[in-house]
């Protein structure tokens, strides 16, 4: 089945909507956790997360609108069913971290990390579907210009944040994921690292 362009531009209409939520929420989050003494870091490169966030989703629409060759429709429902997944694996992760949740960096001096959840199994569950969303979503109409050029971009930010983020988490963090997969569940979990 070939998802048509009507239905795919609702879909990246949808996202929008979604992303203002998540900022939203995220924003809610920081005030508070900052309010009590959280700490952000990395906000020079969230202004860049930022921008190439959106930049993504306009150039989903506009190689969707423009590109010359028609999807598979193979690809095209296998990359619809990911982007799903990806929806589901980040939610998954907001609901498990509550308000420590947010799109910026923003730690709390000796809180200790979360454990449980998604995140029993891997680190960065948000990053994960931030990384199959990229590499989806344009997949559903055939954009492999969109998900190549923002998945290597992509993957240049990670590059950046996840240390910064691991960094600030401190020695508790990396206590508690020793062993424990940044990406994909290898079948450790955080509670196997903390009896070590």
């Amino acid at each position: 089945m070939v998802i048509a362009e009507s239905t795919f531009l609702a879909l990246i209409l949808l996202l929008i909507v979604e992303r203002m939520f998540e900022l939203i929420i995220s924003w809610r989050n920081a005030r508070r956790a900052l309010a009590r003494g959280g700490i952000e870091v990395g906000r020079a490169h969230y202004r860049v997360l930022v921008a190439m966030h959106t930049a993504f989703i306009a150039s989903c629409i506009v190689e969707s609108l423009y590109r010359t060759q028609d999807e598979n429709p193979i690809i095209s429902m296998i990359a619809l069913v990911a982007t799903f997944a990806a929806q589901f694996l980040r939610y998954s992760a907001v609901i498990t971290l509550g308000e420590r949740w947010t799109t910026r960096i923003v730690v709390m001096p000796q809180a200790p990390p979360v454990t449980r959840g998604v995140y029993r199994w891997m680190r960065h569950p948000n990053y994960v579907a931030v990384i199959l969303e990229i590499a989806a979503l344009p997949m559903i109409r055939g954009c492999w210009m969109t998900a190549v050029a923002f998945s290597l971009a992509n993957a240049l930010m990670l590059a950046v944040r996840i240390p910064a983020e691991e960094h600030a988490l401190g020695a508790g963090y990396a206590a508690a994921f020793a062993g424990v997969a940044r990406f994909l569940p290898t079948g450790r979990s955080a509670d196997d690292a903390s009896r070590h």
